[in-house]
């Protein structure tokens, strides 16, 4: 059978899939599931492009990984063929343990479990399942291979994650201003000591990339429409694992319905041996499955919940510099409590929360910038634009979402 293959991608035109693991991988259910769950989840409340999944951005990151590590060769680096093949493998493998909608359904069905974590225990699944094929691409994910430029390559901030997600989200959504020009970034690219470094000419290359992923955060990532949806949705899974663990009966696909009745620990997806095929079971259509099924449950909260997402009648949303005290909140609970939600309900329809955007996180994982001279310096100091120094500061919204029409009344 033939396994080279290639795919016509919307974003970068045709993408290769150079080999018969590469090809073992794209097929394999694991990722399969991908193409079931949306990269920018409910997005689409916003901007009504924003439909790509996570399997596109997965053979995207890879197109890129490919294209970086035959850029690096050029320069006279030398990557050997079984490690470009496993570069490629760890990057088409990198979202595998994201759930449904991400990190809304994490943060309820699974809270404490990082989704990098699944992912590992995912990879150690495939490998023992391809007989040790993924050995390098697992060194690689986790950062022990002895080439730490590769991890960099897959996780850092000037990873082949971003490139595609920043390039990908751009061109779905029409937020022009995300484009990063991920051709000219990836030419840039060269290895010092070691490291994954730029050169100096792709110096503006750089501060592009870093102010397009800011207004990208602002207008996409964290919009405000956005956060009122998430927030709704949150909400939804809280209360519905409320009413399970008080003894009611709720409509869900069986994988589903096993999560929303149990909480799981990362231990339990090596000592419970179908966890995690119960896990690969869910996407996107059985979190929409059960909220359309519980927009007529006999429970006002959850159906009034169900409904307004259903119908885009979203939470009202509001932004502040400053944590909200009582003179910003107990109006809004007055208002609540006049259209018939009782005390301990308030939670469901007030929602509280705080966002930060940091562009680039100097001290954690510094972007090294390969001067004339040889010499490395960090973007922050080799750029002479002084807005670099401002992108390394956390910037912080507190906010507030509250059901501004709504009704308990029976």
């Amino acid at each position: 059978m033939n396994k080279r293959k290639i795919i016509n991608d919307p974003v970068y035109g045709f993408i290769t899939i150079s080999s018969d693991l590469l090809y073992d991988l794209v097929d394999h259910p694991f990722l399969q599931r991908l193409r079931r769950i949306k990269q920018l989840g409910l997005a689409d409340i916003v901007y009504p492009g924003a439909l790509h999944t996570r399997f596109h951005h997965a053979l995207g990151a890879m197109h890129l990984m490919s294209q970086a590590l035959r850029a690096l060769q050029e320069k006279g680096h030398l990557i050997w063929e079984p490690e470009l093949e496993a570069a490629q493998a760890a990057i088409l493998l990198h979202d595998l343990g994201h759930g449904p909608f991400s990190h809304v359904l994490e943060s309820v069905m699974l809270p404490g479990v990082e989704h990098e974590s699944i992912t590992l225990a995912m990879m150690k699944e495939l490998n023992r399942q391809m007989n040790g094929r993924l050995d390098i691409a697992i060194q690689m994910f986790e950062g022990t291979y002895p080439r730490k430029f590769f991890h960099q390559m897959i996780s850092s901030q000037l990873d082949m994650d971003r490139m595609d997600y920043l390039n990908r989200d751009s061109f779905y959504t029409g937020v022009i201003e995300g484009s990063i020009g991920a051709d000219r970034l990836i030419k840039m690219l060269d290895i010092s000591h070691d490291q994954l470094v730029i050169e100096e000419k792709g110096l503006l290359s750089i501060e592009n990339f870093l102010h397009a992923r800011r207004l990208m955060y602002w207008q996409v990532y964290l919009h405000k429409t956005l956060l009122s949806a998430q927030a709704m949705l949150t909400q939804i899974l809280f209360r519905a694992r409320e009413l399970v663990q008080n003894g009611e009966k709720l409509f869900a696909t069986p994988d589903f319905e096993r999560f929303l009745h149990n909480e799981f620990k990362l231990e339990d997806f090596d000592t419970l041996p179908d966890l995690m095929e119960a896990f690969n079971g869910l996407d996107d259509n059985d979190v929409w499955a059960s909220v359309k099924g519980w927009k007529t449950h006999q429970d006002p909260v959850l159906s009034v919940l169900c409904r307004k997402l259903l119908n885009r009648d979203l939470f009202k949303i509001q932004f502040y510099k400053e944590p909200p005290g009582n003179e910003v909140l107990e109006p809004l609970k007055k208002q609540l409590r006049s259209a018939g939600v009782k005390e301990e309900e308030l939670h469901f329809f007030l929602i509280e929360g705080e966002t930060a955007n940091l562009s680039y996180a100097k001290e954690q994982d510094p972007i090294r910038v390969k001067m004339k001279n040889g010499v490395l310096l960090d973007i922050a100091d080799a750029s002479d634009i002084p807005t670099i120094e401002a992108l390394t500061k956390i910037v912080r919204k507190y906010y507030v979402c509250w059901a501004k029409n709504v009704s308990l009344r029976g």
